[in-house]
């Protein structure tokens, strides 16, 4: 597969993957936007910004916005995330063109009534409440702080209920000029499309899209010494979720990663599944992911049990990580773990919406491409040395704790002693 590719004379650069036994396109507008790029004072503006551009725009009302795509069967959404801002929709192909135009509407022409402003508030708001009652949330970003301290990539995203409460419409537009950039977007399709239709639209759309603000904030995140952070709440269970230094976005060893996290606790037969739910019944809940940013990495490990269970459980994670570390992945392991990778992400590829949002996140983020040949070769030429090698690295540096629960401080105290 060879991608569609151009940058147009304003900076934006577009990629398109053309399916063509799909009827379905996806289309994303993806900004370099995203807490990692906030100073303090701007902390969750990029989430709020996000939020605010669906609420009026100077051609549609926030109920236009929505009837329109309704009308065609399309789905419209956004989201935001550390490193970046996405505006996506899913439609019939033979709406591609308003699912391009609702989105570049939103991009480049956002009104921010202050009464709609005012409004949206108490919607953010309920959003963080909502992050605040969810444990697994809570204790995900607690971890973020205590594994990389008090910089930009472990602030929250959604910000603070005070700080989103302080804002106007005139610091929204400030942050807007700032980020809402041509050269600071992608703009990535997959799907049924012809190209040249594509290019027509985007130049109509976009092609005299311009901003005159300021370079969004540099951004360089540093080791931290990993910390232990807890979070007293009135619940029935304990979460906890460790973090161990890994690797960023775009090493090639994220491959070796992805292999190792399967067998350690990224699927039902995993190490740490197998041992702490199915053969102690400690747990519901227990998996390993990986966090991958541009400049960090960071390899989390989640459970939640009852108070009385959580410093076992605690131990049995750190037993599990022991015995890999020293003795490595067997060859069974490592076979298994390299088909399941690469069948998931073979079937991953027969969504659109996948497709546009890989396409669109790695020429944003590391202004790259890989297509799918590439891929499955890379996943082909992981080494079963290489796998033990960077499970070795990862598991033996100090990793972070976060505790959520009820007696979270007193176990704190009890597995630091470990």
């Amino acid at each position: 597969m060879i991608f569609d590719q151009i940058t147009l004379p304003n900076g934006l650069r577009i990629i398109g993957e053309r399916i063509e036994h799909f009827r379905s396109v996806s289309v994303g507008l993806w900004l370099g936007s995203g807490s990692q790029f906030e100073t303090l004072p701007e902390a969750g503006l990029s989430h709020f910004l996000e939020h605010m551009v669906f609420k009026g725009t100077q051609k549609r009302t926030a109920r236009q916005i929505a009837e329109e795509m309704d009308a065609v069967g399309g789905q419209l959404n956004a989201f935001t995330a550390k490193e970046c801002t996405c505006f996506y929709a899913k439609v019939v192909d033979e709406h591609l063109p308003l699912a391009m135009d609702v989105i570049a509407d939103l991009v480049t022409a956002p009104v921010f009534d202050p009464a709609e402003l005012e409004k949206e508030k108490g919607v953010v708001i309920e959003e963080i409440n909502m992050a605040e009652d969810t444990p697994e949330d809570l204790v995900f970003e607690l971890s973020m702080l205590a594994h990389y301290g008090d910089q930009p990539l472990s602030r929250p995203i959604l910000g603070t209920a005070e700080q989103i409460q302080g804002y106007h419409s005139e610091d929204l537009r400030a942050y807007w000029h700032k980020m809402y950039r041509p050269q600071n977007a992608v703009l990535a399709i997959a799907g049924n499309y012809d190209w040249q239709a594509v290019l027509r639209l985007a130049e109509s759309l976009l092609g005299g899209w311009t901003q005159e603000g300021l370079d969004k904030q540099e951004h360089a995140t540093i080791e931290a010494a990993p910390t232990v952070i807890t979070r007293e709440k009135d619940i029935e269970q304990v979460h906890i979720c460790l973090g161990y230094p890994a690797v960023a976005m775009g090493d090639e060893r994220n491959y070796d990663l992805a292999v190792f996290n399967s067998v350690f606790g990224g699927a039902m037969s995993s190490r740490l599944f197998q041992k702490i739910r199915e053969e102690s019944g400690m747990a519901y809940t227990v998996y390993s992911y990986p966090n991958a940013y541009t400049d960090s990495g960071m390899l989390s490990v989640y459970a939640a049990t009852n108070p009385e269970a959580a410093a076992r459980v605690y131990d049995m994670i750190l037993e599990e990580a022991r015995l890999i570390a020293e003795k490595g992945l067997t060859w069974e392991e490592f076979t298994m773990a390299r088909e399941q990778l690469k069948a998931g992400y073979i079937l991953g590829l027969e969504s659109t919406s996948a497709r546009m949002q890989s396409n669109g996140r790695r020429l944003l983020l590391m202004n790259a491409t890989r297509t799918e040949t590439e891929t499955i070769d890379r996943i082909n030429a992981i080494q079963y040395d290489a796998v033990n090698a960077l499970t070795r690295r990862v598991l033996t540096a100090p990793h972070s704790i976060a505790l959520v629960g009820k007696g979270a401080e007193k176990i704190a105290r009890a597995i630091s002693d470990r």
